[in-house]
């Protein structure tokens, strides 16, 4: 059973930075594609970004494009989200999410593991 603990989330004025980590336990990290999505209150949960096995491959929402950058280290099972110049509309739960196979899925159903979720708020 594999295992996602996020942390970095909190409370920001707009225009800062965050940094968001996932930490992965449990499985074949290496194996598994990961991903960040998020749900603000009222909506749905929503892609943000993923990637895929080697990193090689990935993706982000249009909300975020040029704004927010993810990596993976694969020696330490460590998926990040690093999140800059922060608006009011990325206010949400971030949560992590781990698929396994290779490549990355922006559909919610496609993905098999998930964090428990880290809020970041940005103020205006």
């Amino acid at each position: 059973q594999v295992q996602l603990v996020e942390s970095g989330g909190g409370l920001v004025q707009a225009g800062a930075s965050l940094r968001l980590s996932c930490a992965a336990s449990g499985g074949t990290f290496s194996n598994m594609a990961m991903g960040w999505f998020r749900q603000a209150p009222g909506k749905e949960r929503e892609f943000v970004s993923a990637l895929s096995w080697s990193g090689g491959s990935l993706d982000y929402a249009d909300s975020v494009k040029g704004r927010f950058t993810i990596s993976r280290d694969n020696a330490k099972n460590t998926v990040n989200l690093q999140m800059n110049s922060l608006k009011p509309e990325d206010t949400a739960v971030y949560y992590c999410a781990a698929r396994r196979a290779f490549f990355w899925s922006d559909s919610e159903k496609a993905w098999d593991y998930w964090g428990q979720g880290t809020q970041v708020t940005v103020s205006s």
